[in-house]
């Protein structure tokens, strides 16, 4: 039996529940947990009934953290969100608390699973779920700039008219302003993409994909499909055992950042090891000074 359990049922958590039910036969159990009890309590029973119109045979329950003691995954997508103007590093002291509290119930399940964090800022979040639960940096996985990757593969795809299969590139770094593409190591089929658009075009992009969260922010007060399907991408990559490279936030130097990354049944697997050109080295070892320094603010 394949069982997630998921703490946090904002908006975040239930579009990534919504995904996941509509997945037929890749889990078992849903347990959702949520300071909001009868919300839950509400979204089971909705979800159980939506269910049954695809004949997904999915258990699903408003649970509590007793639960998650043979849960395979327990995803954390509680916390507070970003407001306008605000960069994922604003989060860092307000979501700090919740996020030690919630991995202290898990663990005293007995939970012996794999955690995927969403909650922002994801790296510096991911990191204290590792210290606090004990658990090898394997079994401890972040979102990272998967969904930047996603939206830079977008954006290309609409650029150059290529489907997005056919896109090899990647977004590295923190989950934020200080991220980077690398394009030294970008491809269209097998043809380097500096190749194929111009450089001025290409810095454009690569703004942009800094920017759209803070559009979609401004628009709608959060961001929610896209790191939905982010986190459902990761869950079948650990419940299939797919060995799929990932740009997770996974443990590098001591600290968690967004890198191409192994994911399958026992977590990360293996994190590449990209050759960077000089440029982009600079940029990498600015990204891990920002997660670094916003650790080290942490214990101040």
């Amino acid at each position: 039996m394949k069982k997630v359990v998921v703490v946090g049922c904002g908006n975040v958590g239930m579009a990534y529940i919504n995904n996941l039910v509509n997945t037929n036969g890749l889990v078992n159990e849903i347990t959702l947990i949520d300071i909001n009890r009868d919300k839950i309590l509400g979204e089971a029973m909705d979800l159980n009934h939506a269910s049954v119109v695809f004949n997904t045979n999915i258990k699903i329950i408003a649970g509590e953290y007793k639960d998650c003691f043979n849960a395979d995954i327990v995803v954390i997508a509680a916390g507070l969100n970003q407001e306008k103007g605000e960069t994922r590093l604003h989060l860092i002291k307000r979501n700090k608390t919740i996020i030690e509290t919630i991995v202290d119930e898990v663990m005293a399940s007995g939970f012996n699973g794999i955690f995927l964090v969403a909650t922002n800022p994801v790296d510096i979040m991911t990191y204290i779920v590792k210290e606090k639960s004990g658990l090898p940096v394997s079994k401890v996985i972040g979102t990272g700039t998967l969904l930047d990757t996603e939206r830079l593969k977008y954006l290309l795809s609409q650029k150059i008219k290529i489907n997005t299969e056919n896109i090899h590139a990647y977004v590295v770094g923190e989950h934020g302003d200080s991220s980077f593409v690398v394009w030294s190591k970008s491809t269209v089929g097998m043809v380097p993409i500096l190749n194929t658009v111009s450089v001025e075009d290409l810095d454009a992009i690569e703004n942009e994909v800094r920017q759209l969260a803070y559009k979609i922010i401004s628009y709608k007060d959060y961001t929610s499909y896209g790191v939905a399907m982010c986190m459902l991408k990761i869950t079948k990559a650990i419940l299939s055992d797919q060995n799929l490279v990932l740009n997770v936030s996974s443990y590098v130097d001591g600290i968690y950042i967004g890198m191409p990354s192994v994911i399958g049944k026992d977590g990360v697997k293996g994190t590449m090891k990209i050759n960077f050109n000089e440029e982009e080295t600079e940029k990498f070892e600015k990204s891990k000074k920002v997660i670094k320094d916003a650790i080290n603010s942490l214990e101040e």
